[in-house]
């Protein structure tokens, strides 16, 4: 993946050295994300790198699912990353793959190290083995069982195979060094004995692999060159190089680390998206104020969004956080051309045109989108009563106020000139109703007499839009305090972050579908809701607002 520049990652400048050297004689790269959860906005930036790498070096990608926890992992999650990915342009074609399908092969691998003498079964409690394992400063001890025959661990491991020992009981270690100032490499445990149902083997097997033992094996058995992952692994790479040397496997992968893509402000730790969802705080894992993949994809963004997003952001070695602003500039230069831009009114108040011939009703023409032709024009009904929005009438004006107020004349788009002539409004001083008279000579927004208005508003017919749920979300961390409380440990949440309105919109919206996203005047992009939407009963979540303060860094 280039950047906006078009200059090469360090990634990208790793494997043509690769390439050249002859180390590898093609590129073959994977993504494989445990399957605990929903996809979050950071992992789409590994999606795309590995794919992306993959596409640009005419290699392989492959789909894998790292599922060696079986108390964490769900069906569920299997599908909804499955579709994320291909929502986001990630094809894997016929190459999908579980880590659970290599089991006999992690079995067989670690019988290979126990013969070795490079790997033995250890019967310290999880807390013993803690105390042992020392300090960074200080070495560890050799576990009083590193030293049993190979006999002996080949029959040990195989009644921890057979399900003789309990939870616990018994793990397989890695004979390596107590005394390595990485402690990754202080006899890291290879296996664990526990009783759960796989979601992918059922009860076939009562032992597990570790992370750090089964992924550096998938890698080697599907033959990956370059195994591409996040910052926090550089420590483990020790580890991941010790695994395939010591297994012997023929053209050993690489891996590298990059630094993960941070967004500010955001949730994104599975246990505390969990707690909101089991509290009902939002509707699910894809509830429109998060930030899995899932959940933008409900909201509306695009997969070209997100794309353009993690470019922006680029590859590096070094930690960084992205504004949320960032990720909205992509959507709106993503829509802006893309999306008709319709009328709705989502504070309305009513505007009658005292001078508008009683019964007479009549159609306009409107552009679909005044920056992009191709997009056409539609027909909007058009008579005496419309709905404004009610932040376009002021009975005494703000000073530099362009709308709507007695005596002033404005535009309603693409339809006529109205001047205020009056308001009414109800006991408590509030306004319930514009009066305005209109000139027919400026139909379609113009003037004969060549004469100026300073405000456009835009409108729709009372007589025939149609009222639709809309939903306006803010960010659900409160960002004045932070996203976590550190007392509690929960979000902070933002209880405003979600505000329910009902418009009025014109009639062609009542035709949305879920996923179909429109630009509403002024008042920004909204997409009809997946989950909510029923035919002819649109619920519209609003993607972004039209305003934005984020500008594009200077290349």
């Amino acid at each position: 993946m280039e950047n906006e520049t078009g200059s090469k990652n360090f990634i990208e400048n790793i494997i043509e050295k690769d390439l050249a050297e002859g180390v590898y004689d093609t590129v073959h790269t994977r993504f494989p994300p445990e399957p605990n959860g929903y996809l979050h906005i950071g992992h789409a930036k590994s999606i795309l790198l590995n794919y992306g790498l993959a596409k640009k070096y005419h290699g392989k990608f492959n789909m894998r699912f790292d599922d060696t926890n079986p108390t964490k992992e769900k069906t569920e999650f299997v599908e909804s990353i499955k579709e994320d990915i291909l929502w986001l342009g990630a094809d894997w074609e016929d190459r999908l793959f579980f880590a659970s399908d290599y089991f006999p092969q992690m079995y067989e691998a670690a019988v290979k190290l126990i013969k070795k003498g490079k790997a033995y079964v250890c019967d310290l409690s999880a807390e013993e083995m803690r105390e042992y394992r020392g300090t960074l400063t200080e070495p560890g001890k050799e576990s009083p069982y590193r030293n049993r025959s190979v006999e002996e661990n080949l029959e040990l491991f195989q009644n921890m195979k057979d399900g003789k020992y309990q939870k616990g009981e018994k793990v397989l270690r890695a004979k390596i060094d107590m005394a390595s100032p990485n402690m990754n490499m202080r006899d890291p445990v290879l296996y664990r004995v526990d009783y759960v149902e796989h979601h992918n083997t059922g009860n076939q097997w009562c032992i597990y692999p570790m992370y750090d033992f089964a992924h550096p094996i998938e890698d080697a058995i599907e033959g990956i060159t370059h195994s591409i992952c996040t910052l926090e692994f550089e420590d483990h790479r020790p580890l991941y190089d010790w695994v395939v040397r010591e297994l012997e496997y023929p053209h050993p992968p690489k891996q590298i680390e990059f630094a993960k893509l941070y967004l500010t402000n955001v949730v994104t730790g599975k246990r505390y998206i969990k707690s909101l969802v089991e509290e009902g705080i939002v509707d699910g894992w894809d509830d429109p104020r998060l930030v899995s993949i899932a959940a933008l994809r409900r909201r509306g963004f695009t997969p070209e969004s997100i794309q353009r997003f993690v470019e922006l952001c680029g590859v590096s070695k070094a930690d960084s956080s992205a504004e949320y602003a960032a990720l909205e500039y992509c959507i709106r230069d993503d829509l802006k051309l893309k999306r008709p831009r319709m009328m709705a009114v989502l504070d309305p108040l009513k505007l009658v045109i005292d001078n508008y011939p009683q019964g007479q009703r009549e159609e306009l023409e409107a552009p679909n989108n005044m920056e992009n032709e191709a997009l056409g024009s539609r027909r909007i009904p058009f008579g005496r009563e419309l709905y404004i929005e009610r932040e376009d009438f002021m009975p005494v004006p703000i000073k530099k106020y362009k709308r709507l107020y007695p005596g002033n004349e404005v535009r309603l788009m693409n339809a006529y000139f109205v001047t205020c002539t009056g308001y009414e409004t109800d006991e408590q001083g509030n306004v319930t109703l514009v009066h305005c008279t209109y000139d027919p000579a400026t139909k379609g927004g113009n003037a004969p007499d060549g004469r100026k208005v300073k405000g456009t508003i835009h409108w729709v017919s009372a007589e025939d839009a149609r009222p639709v749920k809309v939903r306006l979300y803010e960010n659900i961390v409160d960002e004045e305090k932070g996203v976590y409380d550190k007392e509690t440990g929960k979000v902070n949440v933002n209880p405003n972050s979600l505000k329910e309105v009902t418009a009025y919109v014109e009639p062609a919206l009542m035709e949305a579908k879920g996923y179909d996203s429109y630009q509403f005047v002024r008042n920004g992009f909204f997409c009809a809701d997946i989950h909510d939407s029923r035919e002819g009963q649109p619920v519209f979540n609003r993607i972004v607002s039209l305003k934005s303060s984020f500008k594009l860094p200077v290349k």
